[in-house]
């Protein structure tokens, strides 16, 4: 099988190819696990954090962890497994022990025994796959290949990110950074939200003039003042610069949900200049998203089934041009979600 293989940490600006293209075998799913041929597989931001080392990924290993494809194959003990050639998706969660205390109150994203697909295990840039098959999840089907898979990641991580901002339809919503998840989100908060404004800061004018034409109430650069303070903010930025912008605009007793596994170091220094009575009193609140359940991209799927305006802007590209997505990617060239197609 055609598949991407990241092999060694680099900076992607300094080497050509991150990725190496290579032929594999087809692998044999094992005890509960199936077998999957993989029709799209999305491109997300962790696959940087893993090419620079920011997310330590269990090298080589096949990146890519928003995945859409069909059943092949069943492996022993998986009686109850989707059929074969039924359509299912493989997120950010490959597994976990499913026996922890987190895992039995239903916060599976934070098991001790989490596994990421595409960086502790192989994922989605490859024509076949395996997973367990009590960790794939239905694609409904009204949602096609690609539209569907960055639901998996960046909609997924949205719809809990939303819920962590604990709004009440009216509240006002920001959201830093508008690339793969937030311009979900956006979508996402018209539905559940339907008379919240939503304030959008991204340094990139294209994205800015997305995020309007996509419902936004007003959408400016990271360092401008919005209209209205609102009661939660939602980033998504690699960076810390936004972090501490997103803090001076917040309204007091509000919420920053952090959704990024990691921040880029470039500007850490900023942490520094965190000025309390600004940023953090009277009740502001900073916390990060860990990772999804499986909960979080049902619940999103079954979301999207039941209303067609809630669909990703999308860009396909072939499997053998990853490096070029990831590349641009990299120069900040993010509208809406970029999407490998194994079809083509």
């Amino acid at each position: 099988m055609r598949a991407m293989l990241l092999e060694q940490v680099s900076a992607i600006d300094e080497v050509d190819e991150p990725l190496r293209a290579v032929e594999l075998p087809v692998p044999q799913p094992g005890p509960g696990e199936v077998l999957i041929r993989v029709h799209a597989c999305g491109i997300c931001h962790t696959e940087l954090d893993e090419i620079h080392g920011r997310v330590p990924a269990r090298l080589p290993v096949i990146p890519g962890h928003q995945v859409i494809g069909t059943i092949e194959a069943h492996g022993p003990g998986t009686e109850d497994a989707p059929a074969i050639g039924q359509r299912i998706g493989v997120g950010w969660i490959f597994s976990a022990c499913g026996q922890c205390d987190r895992c039995l109150e239903g916060r599976e994203n934070l098991c001790d025994a989490f596994h990421g697909t595409g960086c502790h295990v192989h994922g989605g840039y490859a024509e076949y796959m395996t997973a367990p098959s009590a960790f794939v999840h239905p694609i409904p089907g009204l949602l096609d290949d690609i539209e569907a898979a960055p639901m998996l990641c960046g909609g997924a991580i949205g719809l809990r990110s939303l819920h962590l901002c604990k709004l009440t339809n009216g509240q006002v919503l920001g959201l830093t950074g508008f690339g793969g998840s937030n311009h979900q989100v956006l979508q996402l908060a018209r539905i559940l939200l339907p008379d919240s404004p939503v304030m959008v800061w991204a340094r990139n004018p294209d994205q800015r003039r997305q995020a309007l034409g996509s419902g936004a109430d007003w959408a400016g650069d990271t360092e401008e003042q919005a209209p209205r303070q609102p009661d939660a903010i939602i980033d998504t930025t690699p960076a810390w610069k936004p972090v501490m912008e997103a803090l001076r605009q917040i309204a007091p007793g509000g919420r920053l949900v952090v959704n990024a596994i990691s921040k880029e170091s470039d500007d850490r220094h900023l942490l520094a200049d965190l000025d309390y009575s600004r940023q953090l009193w009277q009740e502001r609140m900073i916390r990060s998203v860990a990772n999804v359940t499986r909960e979080d991209i049902r619940g999103f799927l079954e979301i999207a089934a039941k209303h067609r305006s809630l669909r990703p802007v999308t860009r396909r590209y072939r499997l053998e041009q990853a490096n070029q997505a990831l590349r641009e990617m990299q120069d900040g060239q993010i509208r809406g979600a970029k999407v490998l197609d194994l079809t083509a």
